[in-house]
């Protein structure tokens, strides 16, 4: 399937850090993506965690890196107009897959998702990367994933837990702290779009995003596939990233770039 990107989607992206992509994937494309995150919400790999607190009327279950056990999910990875999309976006000549993850919160629950980045959890550093937010189920817009509008252009904010608020990651103080966004949600250019199964949003990995909890009967069921351009290396951390890539450090050179059988190339 062929997708057009648009000049105006191209810098939008450059822009703003976030785009939606409206009928980027087929009625088929769809429904194996929901056969793939069923299978995965059956089985979940050792890397899945429950993102809600234990008192929440709800459950918002997340897992990694499956696409190799999924064959739903590596079709869509391999097979879709993903890695073409992100090319354009990104003004990249190779595209890598760096991970999937299936984020998915049941009828009820209130646990947010924070305002955050997501190349601070990481161990790669680079511009040119893309992240694509895929729904399932409709989403009305007060459900959706937020942006602060030109926020990958800065610097970057303290990665914490989202239950707790630990800063597991980098020492406490030595980042700065994520501003308080919902205190003045004027003050910022917040996009957020409501989207229908079929559609995505793409996102930097630096870019300030959030999500609210869900009311009534219905799910908020999510692929997310993240992928990676000519500029981004290998950046080993001292302590275990999110996700993390065991064994990496010793196969794999600070420095060097994302060659490895963890990335494989989408590209031609």
């Amino acid at each position: 399937m062929s997708f057009k990107v648009t000049d105006k989607d191209i810098r939008n992206y450059s822009r703003d850090g976030a785009v939606v992509l409206r009928g980027l994937f087929s009625a088929e494309e769809v429904e194996c993506l929901v056969k793939g995150i069923e299978a995965n919400i059956s089985a979940p790999s050792w890397r899945s965690k429950v993102a809600s607190s234990s008192d929440d009327p709800g459950w918002f279950m997340e897992d990694f890196c499956t696409w190799q056990d999924n064959p739903d999910y590596r079709r869509i990875i391999e097979k879709s107009s993903l890695a073409s999309v992100a090319a354009q976006l990104i003004q990249s000549q190779e595209v890598r897959l760096f991970h999937d993850h299936m984020l998915v919160k049941e009828p009820g629950t209130e646990q947010r998702t924070p305002w955050h980045q997501d190349q601070p959890y990481y161990n790669i550093d680079g511009k040119q990367n893309v992240s694509f937010w895929i729904p399932v189920d409709p989403v009305p817009r007060e459900w959706t994933l937020e942006f602060v509008a030109g926020s990958h252009l800065g610097g970057w904010f303290m990665p914490r837990t989202f239950l707790d608020q630990r800063a597991k990651w980098f020492p406490e103080g030595s980042m700065e702290e994520v501003p308080d966004i919902e205190a003045d949600r004027n003050k910022y250019n917040i996009l957020g779009w409501a989207l229908e199964p079929g559609d995505a949003v793409a996102f930097h990995m630096l870019s300030l995003h959030a999500a609210a909890g869900i009311q009534g009967d219905q799910r908020r069921r999510v692929f997310a596939v993240r992928l990676i351009g000519d500029d981004v290396i290998h950046a080993p951390r001292s302590w275990e990233t999110s996700p993390d890539f065991p064994g990496l450090v010793d196969e794999l050179p600070a420095g060097a770039p994302m060659n490895h059988p963890f990335f494989p190339l989408l590209t031609d």
